[in-house]
């Protein structure tokens, strides 16, 4: 009977990557969850920019809100994608919603520009290389160590600040299973971003 029995729901937002559809992504015990304020001892950890200057992660966010994308690694081919559908991300939208992206890998920051190279990423990047700050927010992780960082490390994407709160956090439960870009924007208040890369169609 019609009705009668309630369909599970389906989140509608379209994914970026190509790929099976991640089922939701359930809780994580350890780590802060949405509407927790992050913890001071987290705030207080480095991580480190381009040129290997340590800056405190809570100061990131400190003035204004932000959308922190942690990557498994830059070695990752799915990252990869998805960092440059970020590049894509106009500077003007993020400034006309007072918003900040940051992207944070868990390698060398000797990689970080080879990496931005690579992607055509220009917004804000830095590395967490010792992946304190992953473990401390309860991202999903391995045990295999290379030079590239942790190979089955996942990452996740947040929205925090100003100051130490959080808002929204989803931790990758996969390496298919970043959160779609523009679902993230429309929490922030960003602009929808056209992510395909077909040429405009002139008429003459």
């Amino acid at each position: 009977m019609q009705g009668a029995m309630a369909a599970p729901s389906v989140d509608p937002v379209t994914r970026q990557i190509s790929g099976r559809a991640a089922p939701a992504p359930v809780p994580v015990p350890s780590g802060p969850e949405s509407g927790q304020p992050l913890a001071a001892a987290v705030a207080d950890l480095p991580v480190l920019d381009v040129s290997g200057r340590r800056v405190l992660f809570g100061a990131l966010f400190r003035e204004r809100r932000a959308v922190v994308v942690f990557v498994r690694h830059f070695l990752c081919y799915i990252c990869k994608e998805y960092v440059e559908d970020l590049a894509k991300i106009p500077k003007s939208f993020l400034q006309e919603a007072n918003v900040t992206l940051i992207v944070i890998g868990q390698s060398s920051y000797h990689h970080i520009e080879p990496f931005c190279k690579l992607t055509g990423y220009s917004h804000e990047i830095y590395v967490d290389p010792e992946r304190e700050i992953y473990k401390r927010l309860g991202m999903k992780r391995g045990e295999e160590i290379a030079s590239s960082g942790d190979p089955a490390q996942q990452g996740g994407t947040l929205i925090l600040g100003p100051g130490n709160n959080i808002h929204f956090i989803h931790r990758d439960r996969n390496r298919l299973d970043h959160k779609p870009i523009n679902s993230v924007l429309q929490l922030v208040g960003v602009q929808h971003v056209d992510f395909t890369s077909r040429p405009s169609v002139i008429h003459v």
